[in-house]
This record gives structure tokens, C-alpha cells and sequence, in this order.
């Protein structure tokens, strides 16, 4: 595997090849056995049909199977989820608050900023809040999208791995600007990030800053 940006990579992505595994073996093993019986059970002449009675034990290996693969799926995809809810007690705690067509990202220490940013290796907690219709903050290269509604507090936790900046988008239509609700997500070392966090009020717009660019996804 490559080095994943952040931890809830790796699940997402197992998930999805598991998924997309099991797909390819059915669509295989069916298209074989529909070659198998057209040759084999193609018309001849002289042919008697016979009646064809049912098997208990064929029966039963096909709804095992399908429930097996359904259950592992399952449990796999909800490795994944998992880890978005899991919020560790050290937590770094940030509110977002989602409005038309923007992010507002509020820290504790009084930042407020309309790009998230974030120490490398920190566990993250966005408490997330609506102020007009209803949103969805999906990071694609975290593999993560919680929806954020108006009048009710969601949440989703991460812990990014990779120093660099990565695309923060609006995944449910919003209105007339859905498609231009974007942000970054920009992950700094931990110096970095205390050297902005601790900064005055002049720093929410600084540029990210140098050696930690150009690594956007």
C-alpha cells in the first residue's frame, strides 16, 4: 500500500478492493457457467427432456455464499466507518460551520479561518454545524464525508499522516454556488502549526508556509 494522508485511507480503500475483488470473481465464475450450460445444454435432435428436481444442499451453498459476501462487505466497510467515529480523548477539537457558499473553521484559542488547518499526526474532531441548507464536507484524499445539517451538530474524526494540502469539497447540493464550495485542508508540522496557531490575527491569511505546498490531491 502507499503511504496513506491519513488514517481512515487504508479501511475505505480495503473496503472498496474487497468489493470490487468479490465483483470480478462472481462476473467471471457466472459468465463462465453460462458458456458451460449453453454448450452443454444446447439443442439436439433426438433429445428428451427430463424434469429436473431440486437440491437441498445446492440450495443452501447458494444463499450461504451470497450471505458471506454480503456479511463481509459489511464488516469491512464498517472498519471503516468506524475510524470516522472513533474520537480519541486528546482530541484537537474544531467547530465548522457550513453556510452558503463558504467553510468557517473556528478554533478554541479564538482563529477563525476559512481553510482548515491542522498538525500532522494529531487526532482531529470537527464538530460541525449548518447555518442556511444542508452540506457535506468530503475530503477525497482522506476518504472521508460526513453530512452537515442545518439545526444539528455532526461530527467526524481523522488523524492526517502527510504534510501537504488537499481539496475540501461540498458533496451535497447546496444551491446556485454548490460547485464552487471549495477549501483546503492544509496539514502542517507541529511547529508549524503552533507557530500559526499562536500567532496574532494577521496569520488566518497567511500562505501555507514554505516546503509545504505542492502536495495537493
Amino acid at each position: 500500500m502507499f503511504p496513506a494522508p491519513s488514517n481512515t485511507v487504508e479501511g475505505v480503500d480495503l473496503a472498496m478492493l474487497i468489493i470490487v475483488a468479490a465483483g470480478v470473481v462472481l462476473l467471471l465464475g457466472i459468465t463462465a457457467a453460462m458458456i458451460y450450460f449453453v454448450f452443454k445444454y444446447h439443442r439436439k435432435k433426438g433429445h428428451e427432456p427430463k424434469d429436473i428436481h431440486g437440491s437441498v444442499l445446492l440450495e443452501a451453498i447458494w444463499i450461504a455464499i451470497p450471505t458471506l459476501l454480503v456479511l463481509g462487505m459489511f464488516y469491512f466497510g464498517y472498519i471503516g466507518f468506524e475510524t470516522i467515529r472513533y474520537v480519541p480523548d486528546d482530541a484537537f477539537i474544531i467547530d465548522v460551520n457550513a453556510k452558503m457558499w463558504e467553510w468557517d473553521f473556528k478554533y478554541e484559542n479564538g482563529k477563525d479561518t476559512d481553510t482548515l488547518y491542522v498538525p500532522v499526526n494529531t487526532p482531529i474532531k470537527l464538530e460541525m454545524i449548518s447555518l442556511d441548507v444542508n452540506h457535506s464536507l468530503f475530503i477525497p484524499a482522506f476518504r472521508i464525508k460526513e453530512d452537515v445539517i442545518a439545526g444539528f451538530e455532526t461530527y467526524l474524526s481523522f488523524t492526517p499522516q502527510q504534510i501537504g494540502s488537499f481539496d475540501i469539497a461540498c458533496a451535497e447540493y447546496c444551491g446556485l454556488k454548490h460547485s464552487m464550495m471549495y477549501t483546503k485542508v492544509v496539514v502542517l508540522s507541529k511547529e508549524d502549526f503552533d507557530n500559526w496557531y499562536n500567532e496574532g490575527e494577521d496569520a488566518q491569511q497567511q500562505s501555507v508556509p514554505t516546503g509545504q505546498a505542492g502536495i495537493g490531491q
